[in-house]
């Protein structure tokens, strides 16, 4: 018998592993929101671009920083649509593959939340960041319910992190 043939699993525990599969189609789902993302960019560039000699400032920043936080919430589209699928669905098989990114060598389901947490901060960051370059615009209220949402944000991701760090240590004292 072949030494790397796959063991016969039983009909329910087959069933089970299968059902991982069912995850594909969200995976594919968030493929195309990727691609309505890229359509937003191209057309918030153009606008940027047609519009240039009547902006302010004020308004050319307020429109690049809306192009990074497109590309911002596209890298973590990649994050989940990547790390997700090679996580929980299958292996993608890009060992050796020139562009492999390099955090999916390590990437498990802590891994990614704790990439996924900086990510959405680094997000609300130009959020907020949005929100004082407009603050002559916006009441006090609004300002303070972002800024509260952000605070919620760090502070969730640094718990996910911690606990990451504890369920680590967690593991090694087990194995010793």
């Amino acid at each position: 018998m072949e030494q790397n043939a796959p063991t016969r699993m039983k009909p329910l525990a087959a069933i089970l592993f299968g059902s991982r599969w069912l995850q594909l189609p969200l995976y594919l789902g968030l493929i195309v929101a990727q691609a309505v993302y890229v359509y937003l960019f191209w057309v918030e560039l153009a606008h940027l671009v047609m519009e240039t000699p009547h902006l302010t400032e004020e308004k050319i920043m307020l429109v690049v920083l809306g192009l990074i936080d497109v590309v911002m919430i596209s890298n973590l589209l990649i994050m989940v649509i990547v790390g997700g699928y090679e996580t929980f669905v299958s292996r993608l098989g890009l060992k050796g593959h020139p562009d492999e990114p390099d955090w999916l060598s390590h990437v498990n389901a802590n891994v990614l939340k704790v990439k996924l947490a900086t990510a959405i901060i680094g997000i609300s960051s130009i959020h907020l960041l949005k929100t004082f370059i407009n603050a002559p615009n916006l009441d006090e209220k609004t300002m303070l319910w972002q800024v509260t949402i952000h605070m919620a944000f760090v502070l969730s991701a640094i718990g996910i992190a911690v606990i990451d760090k504890l369920m680590g240590h967690a593991v090694i004292d087990e194995k010793h």
